[in-house]
């Protein structure tokens, strides 16, 4: 049975962490308390402490140079597997010609 997967805004994920971190509820409680599983808000918790305190934003579009830095990265393992091709394809030209 597939279940739809649920999104919360960043205004909910930051209030759920105010209850945690600012007016010391656990974890547990606190995901009881807002009907969500104590998982997923220990998950929210611990990305936000190792991003400073703050979610990160899952919306953030990539840069003009995170884009090109993609490309570029796709273009160099297209090319990097053309290379292996083109050297077993020597090689095996090669124990043909003998």
């Amino acid at each position: 049975m597939n279940r739809a997967r649920r999104s919360y805004t960043v205004e909910f994920k930051q209030e759920a962490l105010a209850l945690v971190l600012q007016e010391g509820l656990s974890v547990g409680e606190a995901a009881r308390r807002l009907g969500i599983d104590h998982s997923l808000l220990r998950s929210w918790k611990l990305r936000a402490q190792s991003n400073g305190g703050q979610l990160p934003d899952p919306v953030r579009q990539p840069t003009a140079l995170e884009a090109e830095n993609a490309r570029l990265r796709a273009e160099i393992d297209r090319l990097r597997m053309e290379r292996e091709i083109l050297k077993k394809a020597t090689a095996f030209f090669a124990k043909e010609s003998k």
